[in-house]
């Protein structure tokens, strides 16, 4: 665990679906009414009071956030933001992923949420690349934890080793320059 200000930052290997936290973020499409990856994890183990919610919000803009009641999950809810698709990095999908985050932040200050679990964003089907998204991720965090003056824990759930080290090495570094 990582303390930053007044925040815990942490990360974890598992399943996003199984933790116990106020909120979950998915990783979902503009539709919002289900995919594969992590989006049609949540919504499987979420069942259908999440998915009569996304079809009664109607969708939502790539690099924004929607928040809906989290069904049969173990958190209180499931904050939808829309990462991009990842096409050549000079296209704005740095900024679209990097609100993606800030947009589910805002949400969890708006709900008065003080524990989020963010699954990494836009690296699945999308294909950005692991260790920018990381980055991005991290960096939005950061900034929103500046910004706001927030007590929050976030939790970051990786769904492979390779990537619970690259965020966790990457917290490491960045958060002992602070």
């Amino acid at each position: 665990m990582f303390k930053y200000k007044d925040a815990q930052i942490k990360t974890i290997l598992g399943d996003i679906t199984k933790i116990e936290v106020d909120a979950i973020v998915n990783a979902a499409n503009n539709t919002l009414l289900g995919g594969g990856g992590v989006d049609g994890a949540i919504h499987r183990g979420g069942g259908k009071r999440i998915l009569e919610q996304c079809k009664k919000i109607g969708g939502c803009p790539t690099g924004e956030a929607r928040i809906t009641t989290a069904g049969d999950l173990p958190s209180k809810y499931v904050i939808h933001t829309v990462g991009p698709i990842y096409k050549d990095g000079i296209s704005g999908e740095e900024r679209l992923l990097y609100n993606a985050y800030y947009s589910s932040l805002n949400l969890a200050k708006e709900y008065n949420i003080k524990t989020i679990a963010f699954p990494s964003i836009s690296t699945g089907a999308y294909g950005y690349p692991i260790e920018k998204a990381m980055k991005i991720a991290i960096k939005s965090v950061i900034d929103f934890i500046d910004k706001e003056k927030i007590d929050l824990d976030i939790t970051f759930v990786l769904f492979n080793n390779d990537d619970f080290l690259l965020y966790n090495n990457y917290l490491n570094e960045k958060l002992l320059q602070f």
